[in-house]
């Protein structure tokens, strides 16, 4: 596969609304300006289970960027077994520091892809119901994540105008936009089967969780959690980003989901020797091309 952009266009003479800032021409905050700008509201509950929280970063600022005011909520990876919004925040500190709204959840693990995914629509419902307290834009709504993260963040993305779906979101919610970093968009039966045999016991552990049955889970079973069975013209605008060296995610799993991808809508980084996670030079690269991908999300 070739290095693929299908949407990324600069227009350095592009008009756009006033009230609006560019959040990529925004320089990175200092610490002390961070500390300045955000009320951080830290292991909130949006559920009875004790994993189910999340952080809250609000911006006292972000209200004056118009319509680059997004929300944005990111899942941690961890192949639904392991790991914590803690580790990492690598992910939400460009976020941080251009001044926008983060939520950084945590969700339930080692109990199947089903109930890890039906937390994002419980997290997003929690804050809907109480904006009040948090006054998000949650009709401008980034979901975000990293590998299992991102399966859940793209899954849900996609699956909002398809009645099939069995998670649904309250009145009042919608995603303009979903950012992936190596997550699963398609084969779960593959991908399982590779975690289930996988000599590493911890990740054989992992995959024996993802479908609690036994065996394999069988194609019609798995896909209600592949990505793209949802997608269509229709769907939020998607930044993909994977790498030809992974190990975890087949890079051949990706091979029909990016030929669906929309000209002038959605954008492809895929990077030939990447492995599952991006170096630090790779995720600072794809960040400066996420922030024009957000800029430009308002004209489509």
């Amino acid at each position: 596969m070739k290095n693929k952009v299908l949407y990324l266009t600069i227009i350095p003479m592009m008009i756009f609304s006033s009230c609006s800032k560019e959040l990529s021409s925004i320089a990175d905050k200092t610490a002390e300006q961070i500390s300045a700008t955000y009320e951080i509201k830290k292991d909130v509950s949006y559920g009875t289970d004790a994993e189910q929280n999340m952080d809250i970063y609000l911006s006292k600022m972000a209200k004056s960027y118009g319509k680059n005011n997004y929300t944005i909520v990111f899942l941690h990876g961890g192949a639904y077994y392991l790991s914590d919004k803690t580790e990492e925040e690598k992910y939400i500190e460009p976020y941080i520091k251009k001044g926008l709204n983060v939520v950084n959840m945590n969700y339930r693990l080692k109990r199947g892809i089903s109930l890890a995914t039906s937390d994002l629509s419980n997290a997003l419902n929690f804050l809907e119901e109480k904006n009040d307290t948090y006054n998000l834009n949650l009709n401008n709504i980034i979901v975000t994540g990293f590998s299992a993260g991102a399966q859940i963040a793209t899954n849900v993305g996609l699956s909002q105008n398809n009645s099939s779906f069995p998670d649904k979101l309250n009145n009042g919610i919608e995603i303009k936009g979903i950012i992936n970093f190596s997550g699963p968009v398609d084969d779960l039966d593959v991908i399982e089967k590779i975690f289930v045999d996988f000599d590493y016991e911890l990740f054989s552990k992992a995959g024996k969780a993802l479908f609690p049955s036994e065996g394999h889970a069988k194609k019609e079973v798995v896909s209600v959690y592949e990505p793209i069975t949802y997608f269509d013209k229709n769907d939020p605008s998607i930044f993909l980003w994977h790498g030809g060296n992974d190990n975890q995610i087949p890079p051949e799993t990706f091979e029909n989901f990016t030929k669906k991808l929309r000209d002038n809508k959605d954008y492809l980084s895929y990077i030939p020797n990447g492995k599952h996670s991006p170096t630090a030079e790779e995720l600072e690269d794809a960040y400066s091309k996420i922030f024009m991908f957000l800029d430009n999300l308002k004209n489509k």
